[in-house]
This record gives C-alpha cells, sequence and structure tokens, in this order.
C-alpha cells in the first residue's frame, strides 16, 4: 500500500477511527463508570426492550455518535440512525413499526439513533413518544443545544439527560496516538512531530472530530511533499513520513492559534479584549472575541465578561449596555455555539462604541472602602424601621419625611450617617446618560441638603 492510499480514497479517519467498544472511548469517564446507564446499555445481558433512552448533550466532536455506536456494537441490539435535518415524521413511524415488528417476531430489541434532535419540531418529537413510551425502541438522541429549550417536556421526563464534556488535551492526545499506530489508520507510517502533535490538540479545542481531520491532512500534505522532493509517485516506496508543525498549518489553512486555554494567553486574550471594549475599538474587541471563539474559549466564560464590563466601564452612561450583555449572555446559554457568536458579536461591537463611565463601580467601591475602614456610623433615627411595637418609643422614624408628599418628589432630608454627612460616591461624568443624571443630580442634592 502506498502511503498516500492512506490518505485519499477511502472512508475519512474520523470515521475508521470510531471506537468499537466503550473501553475505546477517549473521556467521558464520569459516562463511563461501572453501573452507569451508558454502560447498562452497552452490556449483552440487558438487551431487552424496555431499557431507559437516553439524550445525549454535549458540544460537536465530543463522542455523541460515537458513544452511541458503540453502545449498539456491544450490546449486539438493531441500531437505526437518523437524522433530523433529513429525517421526517413519516420516516420515524416506519422505524416504529420496524422495530416492533424485530421486538415480536425475533425477540430483538432496536436503538435509535436520532442525531440533532433540536432541529425535530414538536410534531416530529411527538412521533417518537408511542415508540419510547412502549419500549418499541431505546431512543439515543444526540444535541448541541440545551435540551430544556429543545426537546418536549414529554420525551424530556422518558429520557435521562446525560451530559458530555468537551475532551481534555490528554483525551486529544490519546487519540491522536491511537490514529498513528492503528490499524485502523495510519498504521504506523506517519511520525508526528511534539510541537505539531500540540498543534493538533490546540486547534482541536476538545474537539476529537476536528483533531483526526486536521491530523488526516496534515499527514496527506507531508506525504505529497516528500513525494514530490525525492520524485516517488505518490509516496510509494517512501520511509516513515515525518509531520511538522508547518504541515499542520499547510493542512488547516490558517496559523496555529498560539492561545493556551489554561495558560498566560488565556489571560493575555482576554485582557486585550476587555481593554479594546474600553477604548472603544469594535475591531480589535472582535479580533480577540474571534480569536477566543476559534481556540474554543467557553463562551459563557466571554459572556461574563461582556456583563461585567457593561457594569463596570460603561455604567449609566448607556444603561442599555447592561441589557444587551445580559441578552447576550442568555442568548448563549439558549442556543449554543456557534451560533451563539453572533449574539456575542453584536453586544461586543455595541459595548465598544458606547460612552463610557466608571462612576458606578468607583461609587461602590469608595463605599465598601469607606465600610470596611470602619466609616459606618448609626443610621440615623428618622430612617430606623418604625413597623413593630416598641420602634416609636425608640424613636424610630420619628420625623421622616415622606418624598412623595413633595411636588417634586424629593425632600430636605439627611440619610447618611453622620459620620459620612456630605460624603458623595457616585460622582457622573458628562458623557452619554449619565450628563443628564449629573445634571439632574446636582439639584437634587441640594434639596436633600436643605439649599
Amino acid at each position: 500500500m502506498t502511503n498516500t492510499a492512506l490518505f485519499t480514497g477511502q472512508t475519512p479517519l474520523a470515521v475508521r477511527m470510531r471506537p468499537v467498544s466503550l473501553d475505546e472511548v477517549a473521556g467521558q469517564a464520569h459516562l463511563l463508570k461501572p453501573g452507569s446507564p451508558i454502560v447498562a446499555l452497552a452490556d449483552p445481558a440487558a438487551a431487552k426492550p424496555g431499557t431507559v433512552s437516553v439524550i445525549l448533550w454535549g458540544p460537536p466532536g465530543t463522542g455523541k455518535t460515537t458513544l452511541a455506536q458503540a453502545i449498539a456494537r456491544s450490546s449486539g441490539r438493531r441500531f437505526v440512525e437518523l437524522s433530523a435535518i433529513t429525517a421526517g415524521v413519516k420516516d420515524v413511524r416506519e422505524v416504529m413499526k420496524e422495530a416492533l415488528d424485530q421486538r415480536d417476531l425475533y425477540g430483538q430489541s432496536t436503538i435509535l439513533f436520532l442525531d440533532e434532535i433540536h432541529r425535530f419540531t414538536k410534531a416530529q418529537q411527538d412521533a417518537l413518544l408511542p415508540g419510547v413510551e412502549n419500549g418499541w425502541v431505546i431512543l439515543i438522541a444526540a444535541t448541541t443545544e440545551n435540551p430544556s429549550f429543545s426537546v418536549i417536556s414529554p420525551l424530556l421526563s422518558r429520557s435521562l439527560l446525560l451530559t458530555l464534556k468537551p475532551l481534555t488535551d490528554d483525551d486529544l492526545g490519546a487519540l491522536i496516538d491511537r490514529a498513528l499506530t492503528d490499524a485502523r489508520g495510519l498504521q504506523g507510517q506517519v511520525e508526528l512531530a511534539p510541537e505539531a502533535r500540540a498543534g493538533l490538540i490546540q486547534l482541536a479545542s476538545g474537539d476529537a472530530r476536528r483533531a483526526l481531520t486536521a491530523l488526516e491532512a496534515a499527514a496527506g500534505v507531508s506525504v505529497s511533499e516528500r513525494a514530490e522532493a525525492e520524485e516517488a509517485p505518490d509516496g510509494e516506496g517512501l520511509p516513515v513520513t515525518r509531520v511538522t508543525e508547518s504541515h499542520v498549518e499547510q493542512a488547516v489553512d490558517r496559523a496555529l492559534l498560539r492561545y493556551d486555554r489554561q495558560g498566560d494567553e488565556h489571560y493575555d486574550v482576554i485582557s486585550a479584549f476587555i481593554k479594546s471594549i474600553r477604548g472603544s475599538d469594535p475591531d480589535a474587541a472582535v479580533h480577540y472575541l474571534a480569536r477566543m471563539i476559534e481556540a474554543g474559549e467557553d463562551a459563557r466564560f466571554i459572556a461574563r465578561r461582556l456583563v461585567v464590563h457593561a457594569a463596570e466601564d460603561i455604567g449609566l452612561a448607556d444603561p442599555r449596555a447592561l441589557q444587551i450583555a445580559s441578552a447576550a449572555a442568555d442568548a448563549v446559554a439558549f442556543i449554543g455555539m456557534p451560533e451563539g457568536r453572533i449574539p456575542l458579536a453584536e453586544a461586543t461591537i455595541y459595548l465598544a462604541t458606547a460612552p463610557k463611565s466608571p462612576a458606578t463601580i468607583n461609587a461602590i467601591d469608595q463605599a465598601l472602602t469607606d465600610v470596611r475602614a470602619g466609616k459606618m456610623g448609626p443610621v440615623p433615627l428618622h430612617l430606623r424601621d418604625a413597623h413593630y411595637a416598641g420602634a416609636k418609643r425608640l424613636g424610630h422614624g420619628k420625623g421622616y419625611a415622606y418624598p412623595h408628599d413633595s411636588d417634586i418628589g424629593v425632600v430636605a432630608q439627611q440619610y447618611l450617617p453622620d459620620v459620612l454627612r456630605g460624603r458623595r460616591y457616585y460622582e457622573p461624568r458628562p458623557l452619554g446618560g449619565e450628563r443628564e443624571i449629573g445634571e439632574r443630580l446636582e439639584k437634587i442634592r441640594r434639596i436633600i441638603g436643605g439649599a
């Protein structure tokens, strides 16, 4: 066999390397403990109708399809696969009928693997219920979106929800190493430079499919390059080929992202992201956002930083900033990635172009500084709670002026403790919405102070 025959004209490496049993599955150790639902489903002794259905929820490339196929192979059950992108109610009903026939005629149970169940409409999901409820099929459904929003309640209540985690760097490394030597993979004809291996893991960002696809492409580039250099057609007769970082870069058609989600680059990029927003540069902010997304940064982490920034650096200069950042965080939780990149980008650009003011964070931080330094003092008597027996005898509430009794809703009255009388924490800036707040606040403070 020629070297290039390993990379062209056959089933992709990621498909060839799919585990044939749960023992070969990388990652997801929390789902593969002895006695767990997944292990029980794969046990041939448990191959009987009525076994609980499961919904697998996790990012792309974490092994949802792999787990379903490994369960089917290990258990000896009949396996039927449908994709919610192409299947309809008619397809579901046909599978149910065939599964019922198989059970009644041959005593064989059926696993129905439904990929991307979140794309099914309510009516299509309803068609699954009879088969799941009556045990005609064991449903294994996969989704990248939150099932609480994308799967109907009756189906959720009849299934176990299992959450898959992104693969760790160690998991991805083990997958790559196995693919290099396995008979189903590259059969030991490819040697991977350490920096290339690290680059593949980095680019994969927890996605096994992406790691193996990139490995196969990089190996193909290396073999073609060597064949051309040594004038051996199709790489025939060449020794083991070495894949370098350069081959990986060429294969994926982009430079390796210098981004370690657990290292300094993680902090450097998020710092640059926030500082670009604070500096009102939407182009730089979107650039750093793209770097984080492409490197597999947790979208919820990015969303949280946007919410914090909206309150910290914009505040009341544009109160809508916090609403938009919070809406983006909700949208990411609702729709997931990759679609979540759009509301994240919208919030990033809005925050970068909004007027800025640190007056809100300055106010709370200065107040906390005073409190921690012991500058508190007792609450003025007229502000104390007067709604319990004996409060009036203590003078609580006496002399309190009710602001709504005034035509303008503001009255002369002391609110701060005596030790802090006249202390100002909130100092609005003449920018955006705070310009109007500042002008109004000066009048309010004069009235409160008795001027």
